[in-house]
């Protein structure tokens, strides 16, 4: 069912509860962070962002009357265990240091790491033509700042790679401000940033050798 959608009696309502867990909180996120970003837009405030599962000290799926809801209660709910640090724990040790490196400016941020995230977050949150605008950005300061970077020696291949990538990307971006995107230049957008983001990683192993 949809996040929100009504439910007919208690039986049905409990029935879903049950087997409610991970997806239906994904959804309800998914719904807030429109919320979020329309008041973004509305307000004119850059500083206003979305929220992800772990930003929740606590996450409840439950159902109640309309009344009790919007005053933060329940007919009945359950607490989700958020299952995020054991898939991330891997990740922690590398992320710990490459958060010492740039807080003593052994390594400095580079522009196309802040305009990648910022593509995967419009991508993630299905906002595809911004994410096409913004990943042909990205495209473009990664292949200005990474050959002149100190791994840039190591990147190589994966600057030949996104250079050949360029010329599909601008048709993606050129196709979102326009009626003609379509799933082809969402797959050729998705790709991209992925091919970006892995050759950011690849810098922050080369930077950490």
């Amino acid at each position: 069912m949809d996040v929100g959608e009504p439910l007919p009696d208690a039986d049905r309502a409990d029935a879903w509860l049950r087997g409610a867990g991970e997806p239906e909180l994904a959804a309800g996120l998914a719904v807030l962070n429109r919320a979020l970003q329309a008041h973004r837009i509305a307000t004119a405030d850059p500083r206003l962002h979305g929220v992800g599962r772990s930003d929740a000290l606590v996450a409840r799926l439950g159902y109640g009357a309309g009344e009790q809801v919007a005053d933060g209660k329940w007919t009945d709910a359950r607490e989700l265990i958020d299952p995020g640090p054991r898939r991330r724990r891997t990740r922690i040790p590398a992320a710990h240091g490459r958060l010492a490196a740039l807080l003593t400016a052994r390594q400095r941020v580079l522009a196309c790491e802040e305009l990648a995230l910022r593509a995967r977050l419009d991508l993630d949150e299905e906002r595809e033509p911004a994410a096409a605008l913004q990943v042909l950005i990205a495209l473009d300061a990664a292949l200005a700042e990474l050959p002149r970077d100190p791994a840039g020696g190591a990147l190589k291949e994966r600057l030949a790679e996104l250079r050949d990538l360029h010329p599909g990307v601008a048709r993606a971006a050129r196709a979102a401000l326009s009626a003609s995107f379509g799933p082809a230049e969402q797959e050729t957008t998705a790709f991209a940033l992925g091919r970006i983001e892995a050759a950011l990683r690849a810098r922050a192993a080369a930077l950490a050798e």
